[in-house]
């Protein structure tokens, strides 16, 4: 096997005609053609350049696109947890009143921290990567602004929410103490109870209505009943009034003297007297009778007089 020394040392050399042909050919290229391969190889290295410029600066175009892109969707959403908070639970509490609360200086800071002027959002509206970049900055700086303003506002909904639930326990166990006998169902207190101990705001106020409900309905049942009882005693102490009444009437009557009456007749007349009596007529069409004995009375056909105790047969009473 021949190395590779031996194979060019046995390669043969250049016949003449091979040389002369080579030199024929240097001596035949024109002067000009160095300078223009020059030429269009500088021109080659321009465009070449210039293409590599425009992708380079269109990928830092989509580069600074896409991280304002980024910084716009966490600005909008810090606003939007912003907005979210004022326009809801904040301004719900805005309506609460300083005695619905146990510490009214939680509503005062509450307002505070609703008074600040929140950032404009612009978003990615530059063209240009510097455009872009400064943007970015902005949108940065206003999320960050939302975030800080967004966790204070939080805290100031929760302390005027701490306070209010503080305010409706104290009020709940003042009730549920001074119901304590005066419900119509003691089980109401019970849940009211239960509710105060889980610190349920919307269970202590639906149990407060029905402590009070149960306490109203008490007061009206205790009222009914009162207003029955005094019916019952009017109604006996009229029936003794009018008892009372009737007796004295009757002790009345029976205390008064009776009295004795003499009838007298206008066609004659009699007279009484003791012992035994007598009955008779005169001449000339008169006529009269005299009684006598125990009796003790005259009369006449006529109406009877007092003057003693008349008999029945004859006074007609």
């Amino acid at each position: 096997m021949k190395t590779e020394q031996e194979t060019e040392t046995n390669t043969p050399p250049p016949t003449n005609e091979e040389t002369a042909a080579g030199e024929e050919s240097r001596r035949v290229r024109p002067k000009w053609l160095v300078p223009l391969v020059a030429g269009l190889c500088a021109l080659a290295l321009v465009v070449a350049g210039g293409i590599g410029w425009k992708i380079w600066s269109d990928r830092r175009l989509a580069e600074a696109k896409a991280a304002c892109a980024t910084a716009s969707d966490a600005a909008r959403g810090a606003m939007n947890d912003w907005n979210t908070l004022v326009n809801g639970d904040a301004a719900d509490l805005l309506e609460v009143k300083a005695d619905q609360v146990k510490d009214a200086k939680t509503i005062d800071a509450l307002k505070t921290a609703l008074d600040v002027e929140a950032p404009e959002y612009e978003g990615c509206v530059a063209d240009g990567k510097d455009g872009l970049e400064t943007a970015i900055d902005e949108l940065d700086d206003a999320a960050a602004w939302y975030e800080k303003h967004a966790g204070s506002l939080k805290k100031a909904v929760d302390a005027v929410n701490d306070s209010k639930l503080a305010k409706t326990i104290d009020t709940a166990k003042t009730l549920l103490e001074s119901s304590n006998g005066n419900v119509q169902d003691d089980k109401t207190r019970e849940e009211l109870s239960k509710a105060i101990e889980a610190k349920d705001e919307a269970a202590i106020a639906k149990a407060s209505k029905a402590v009070n409900d149960s306490i109203a309905a008490k007061q009206k049942a205790d009222e009914e009943a009162k207003a029955k009882a005094q019916a019952e005693a009017d109604a006996k102490a009229a029936a003794a009034a009018n008892a009372q009444t009737q007796q004295q009437q009757y002790n009345y009557q029976q205390s008064q003297p009776q009295q004795s009456w003499t009838p007298s007749y206008p066609y004659g007349g009699g007279s009484t007297g003791g012992g035994s009596g007598t009955t008779g007529g005169s001449t000339g069409g008169s006529a009269g009778s005299s009684y006598g004995g125990s009796f003790g009375y005259s009369s006449g056909y006529g109406a009877a007089t007092p003057g003693g105790t008349c008999p029945e047969s004859v006074c007609g009473v």
